[in-house]
């Protein structure tokens, strides 16, 4: 049965942000990265903590440093894998055309080469797509489901193609405006009123999330995945296969998201048979970074369940 509700009772749901130093700061991310050959292309994986595995996929535009504030949190008791999907972060990009089911296949071939046979999968936004696609191509991999934001139901009525052709076009610019962005993420950041600028889309007080955070997430930006993959966000139907997933299945959602609306929240928790749905209220679209201590929380009460 789905289970529908915004949670104040939820540890640690008043902080906005991380609480105090974060773990993130300390770890020295070098010793826990690796290229991992899938399809004969490299994959930058970072890989830590040991234990029951769970895998992190991050969403359109993203990295896996938008994980920071989770990884150190779970790797105390999990081995943890995040990487940088085909096409964003460090990873080149793929050899055949950007596409969901194709970044489905890619996660589960880089679980094999990890020697990974099952495991808890969260993802955010485009990455919960993915993971939900992942439970689908390979139901016997994914032992729960985490769905942040996820995109997937109202996108299918949003293709745009004068929209996506221009942004083609556009591509170069938009590469070479990130990698400006990025070159200068520490000297932005700095500033609350340019992190809220940054960052509006997806968190909701971005102004109030620590500069180095929102540093580390603008160095992420600018990837020539973008503009392939929502494409292939938009040109996927995955809503009739939704009944289909067997796992049991966790959906977190921001009341304030301006990317991916919260009635979508809603609609997966129905089309899903085994699952539950968590709103917080004055989050946005990365629940993990905005409230961090509360989403590390929940999803260690889920994973226990």
């Amino acid at each position: 049965m789905t289970d529908v509700r915004t949670e104040p009772q939820t540890p640690f749901i008043d902080l906005y942000g991380p609480d105090g130093r974060s773990e993130w700061l300390d770890v020295d991310w070098r010793e826990h990265q690796r290229w991992v050959h899938v399809d004969g292309a490299p994959v930058n994986v970072i890989d830590l903590g040991e234990g029951d595995p769970i895998v992190f996929i991050h969403g359109l535009g993203g990295a896996w440093v938008n994980w920071l504030e989770n990884l150190p949190h779970f790797a105390r008791d999990h081995r943890v894998i995040a990487m940088d999907l085909p096409g964003f972060g460090h990873s080149p990009m793929p050899k055949e055309k950007i596409s969901i089911s194709g970044y489905g296949r890619i996660v589960d071939a880089l679980l094999d080469e990890l020697g990974i046979e099952r495991a808890v999968v969260v993802g955010n936004s485009m990455g919960g797509f993915i993971g939900a696609e992942v439970a689908l191509q390979f139901s016997t991999r994914v032992e729960r489901l985490v769905l942040v934001s996820a995109a997937g139901l109202s996108i299918e009525h949003q293709r745009n193609e004068p929209v996506l052709r221009a942004l083609e076009r556009l591509d170069n610019l938009l590469i070479f405006t990130g990698g400006w962005a990025a070159s200068r993420s520490q000297a932005l950041s700095c500033r609350p009123r340019m992190r809220r600028q940054i960052m509006k889309l997806v968190a909701h007080r971005a102004e109030q999330l620590p500069p180095a955070l929102i540093a580390e997430q603008v160095k992420g930006s600018g990837k020539p995945g973008f503009v392939p993959a929502l494409d292939a966000l938009s040109d996927y139907p995955i809503r009739d296969r939704l009944g289909d997933i067997e796992c049991p299945v966790l959906v977190v959602w921001g009341e304030e998201d301006r990317l991916v609306p919260v009635s979508d929240a809603h609609e997966f928790g129905r089309l899903i048979p085994n699952s539950r749905v968590v709103v917080w209220p004055d989050t946005g679209h990365v629940a993990m970074l905005e409230r961090p201590a509360a989403f590390n929380a929940l999803v260690e009460e889920f994973i226990a369940e």
